[in-house]
């Protein structure tokens, strides 16, 4: 009885492993694997390119991240580096953006389904966070939150629906994000509700945020502009 309980808890824990293993980018099994962007094969990520072709602009890019970013009409601009912009990073689990904010302007409410983001403040102040899932209560759908100064660094949980705006009506802001994907995702909320291509029932809409379908519907007549790169 005590080696079949012992077999158990030693599955259960292989298995919490396995999954742990598997819940975000794969590790590289070889020094790098260059993304054959031409392959005409489809894998989770990026058939390697020949070894022998392999060379340092295969891990670079003048990416002029030092330069402002013009802002759009929700006052920023998400400049992101991934492995479609740098093939070398194919398998390597990791990307990076600059983030430019306009005053009063904000990067809006959404989700990196594929990465956790660490965000560091260059420039200027930003009131920053984020939400918990439906856990049970009391920490169903909390919101954390906290006013980032320069040099300051917030953490974004993988998957969890988050935010950043500038308070500051006079002066803009800057921040470097490191996200632990090398193609992390972005879904925008409001965009991806409202603006969906073909647009998501009125009906539906009109029941799930609890408003009347004219109010739904003038939602959906909106612009809503991508302010990722």
């Amino acid at each position: 009885m005590a080696s079949s309980c012992s077999f158990l808890l030693l599955a259960a824990l292989l298995a919490l492993v396995s999954w742990q293993a598997t819940s975000s980018d794969p590790s590289p099994l070889q020094d790098f694997c260059v993304a054959d962007m031409h392959s005409p094969v489809r894998v989770n990520g990026f058939v390697c390119k020949n070894p022998m072709d392999v060379n340092a602009d295969d891990f670079f890019k003048a990416a002029a991240l030092d330069k402002p970013r013009v802002t759009n009409k929700v006052g920023s601009n998400v400049t992101l580096i991934n492995v479609m912009q740098i093939a070398g990073l194919n398998t390597l689990g990791i990307s990076i953006a600059r983030i430019d904010y306009a005053p009063l302007g904000q990067n809006p409410p959404h989700t990196h389904p594929r990465a956790t983001e660490i965000l560091t403040v260059l420039e200027g102040t930003l009131y920053v966070g984020f939400v918990t899932s439906n856990l049970p209560a009391p920490n169903r759908n909390k919101f954390l939150s906290k006013v980032l100064n320069k040099g300051d660094v917030f953490v974004f949980p993988v998957g969890l629906i988050h935010l950043q705006f500038n308070p500051n009506p006079h002066q803009p802001a800057i921040a470097i994000a490191a996200l632990s994907s090398q193609n992390p995702g972005a879904i925008t909320i409001a965009n991806a509700v409202f603006g969906s291509d073909p647009a998501i029932s009125d009906d539906v809409l009109a029941k799930a945020f609890q408003v009347e379908k004219n109010t739904i519907d003038w939602l959906q007549a909106q612009f809503w502009e991508n302010n990722h790169n």
